[in-house]
C-alpha cells in the first residue's frame, strides 16, 4: 500500500521565535481520505507545504511510496503529490479549460494524441466537459476547484493536498465536491484535506488528524 509520510519533521519560519512543527509524524495512505484539523497557528498550511515541497524541513523528512522528496524538484514531486489551493483561480493560468488540463501533461512530453485522450477523460470525470473551450475565469468557485483537481489528478497523482476546499462554497457545491473526493478514493487515491469544518470532515473524512501546538 502506497503512503505519504512525514517523517520527525521540523520546520520554522525565519522570522519565528519557535518551530512551527517539532519532530511531527504523520502517515497519508491511498484509498484514505485524512481530514488535518488544529487551531490557527498549528502548522496544518505548513504541513501540507511541506508535502508538496514548497517548503523543505530543517530536520526530518518526507516521503512518498518510498521515496525521499529532497531529490525531487517540484514538478517532479507534482506528479506524485497534487495540490490544490484554498482559492483556485491563483493556480489556474490557462487560456481555456480544455488548455488548463493540457499544460502538465504537455509538459511531461507526452504527444498531442495521449493528451486529447486524458484530457478529455479527466474533464468527463469531473462534470466540465461542455467547458472545454470556456476562459477558466468566467466559471463558478466549484467548477474552477473542480479543474484545478482534474489538472493534478491527470498527472497520475496518487496523492492529494486540499486547503479548506469547502470554504466559499454552498451547501450543494460542498455535496458536489464530496462526491468526487469519494470517486478519487474509490481509485486509491490517497487524499488530505485541511479543514475546520467539522460537520464536512465527519461526512467524508475516514479519519481526523488532530495537530496542536
Amino acid at each position: 500500500m502506497g503512503v505519504l509520510a512525514a517523517e520527525n519533521i521540523t520546520f520554522q519560519y525565519p522570522q519565528s521565535d519557535a518551530p512551527v512543527l517539532l519532530g511531527f509524524s504523520a502517515r497519508f495512505e491511498r484509498g484514505n481520505i485524512t481530514v488535518v484539523s488544529g487551531d490557527n497557528g498549528s502548522g496544518k498550511t505548513t504541513l501540507t507545504k511541506l508535502l508538496v515541497g514548497v517548503l523543505r524541513p530543517s530536520a526530518g523528512r518526507v516521503i512518498v511510496d518510498g521515496n525521499d522528496i529532497a531529490s525531487m524538484d517540484l514538478f517532479e514531486i507534482g506528479r506524485h503529490v497534487g495540490y490544490v489551493f484554498q482559492n483556485p483561480n491563483r493556480q489556474l493560468f490557462c487560456d481555456t479549460v480544455y488548455n488548463e488540463v493540457a499544460y502538465g501533461l504537455r509538459n511531461m512530453g507526452l504527444g498531442e494524441e495521449q493528451v486529447e485522450q486524458k484530457v478529455c477523460f479527466h474533464l468527463d470525470f469531473f462534470g466540465l466537459s461542455r467547458f472545454r473551450e470556456v476562459y477558466p475565469g468566467i466559471l463558478s468557485l466549484g467548477e474552477k476547484q473542480r479543474l484545478a483537481l482534474a489538472a493534478v489528478i491527470a498527472l497520475g497523482t496518487g496523492y492529494l493536498v486540499l486547503d479548506e476546499p469547502a470554504t466559499g462554497l454552498d451547501a450543494r457545491r460542498q455535496l458536489e465536491l464530496g462526491e468526487i473526493l469519494l470517486k478519487l478514493r474509490r481509485q486509491n487515491c490517497g487524499i488530505m484535506i485541511v479543514s475546520h469544518s467539522s460537520d464536512f470532515a465527519a461526512r467524508y473524512a475516514d479519519r481526523e488528524l488532530v495537530i496542536k501546538r
